[in-house]
Formats: C-alpha cells, sequence, structure tokens
C-alpha cells in the first residue's frame, strides 16, 4: 500500500444500493440497526450515503449500475474493518446473529453491488493540511 499518512491499510466493504425515496426513514433505521450489528462483530465504522448529486453519464453510472426505478435513490455506503480477516470472520458472525435474523430490507436486495476492498492508498487530511 503506498501510505498517504492514512494509517493502517484494513479492509473495506463497499456497496451501491437502490432505495426508494418514500423510504429514506426505514433504510436509515435498517441500517442504524445493521450498523451496531456490525460494531459488536469488529467493524470500526459504517458510512451510509444518500444520493443527492449523482449524474448520469455518457457509457455508465450509478443509475444503470442498480438499474434505478424513477423513484429510486442511489445509496453507497462501506465498513470499515482492522483486517481481511477481521471482515472474513466479522460477516460470519454478522450472518449468525439473531438480530439479522427474519429482517424485511426496505430496497431490492437483488439489485445490490457490493464487494470487498483491499486499500492501496489512504491520504487523510489533517488540520494542520
Amino acid at each position: 500500500m503506498v501510505s498517504g499518512d492514512g494509517g493502517t491499510p484494513g479492509y473495506v466493504d463497499g456497496c451501491l444500493t437502490p432505495v426508494r425515496s418514500e423510504d429514506r426513514d426505514a433504510y436509515l433505521a435498517f441500517a442504524a440497526e445493521s450498523a451496531l450489528v456490525f460494531r459488536d462483530h469488529g467493524a470500526l465504522r459504517v458510512v451510509e450515503g444518500w444520493g443527492d448529486d449523482v449524474p448520469l453519464g455518457k457509457h455508465t453510472d450509478y443509475a444503470r449500475a442498480l438499474d434505478l426505478r424513477p423513484d429510486e435513490v442511489a445509496c453507497y455506503s462501506w465498513i470499515e474493518w482492522p483486517s481481511k480477516d477481521a471482515r472474513d470472520t466479522g460477516w460470519q458472525a454478522v450472518m449468525a446473529d439473531p438480530r439479522m435474523a427474519d429482517r424485511t430490507m426496505p430496497f431490492d436486495g437483488k439489485r445490490m453491488v457490493y464487494g470487498g476492498f483491499t486499500p492501496i492508498f489512504d491520504q487523510r487530511m489533517g488540520a494542520g493540511a
């Protein structure tokens, strides 16, 4: 990894999710409940973003990637882990956690795009930067 004062490499899960605009509050509640479970199983940070400046591209874009409907918004989220091993162990525990059972997802999970990533560069800007 090329370091730019960002710290340790860790591991990151990234996710794009199509969410109906009217389901924003339900999505936020679902995400907040899920974040507690992820944190309990080793995640360092969970971030959810609600798309508000997501332009259409000439060849590809978030809308095409998610097959967005007119009433949907692209949400971008990520989970930071201390390592890939911690992530793999954490995900197993999350999937076995009873708090995650029988939950209704306020989005179409079939159109989610997700994956795990090893950081290759991390630049954090401090107050003196």
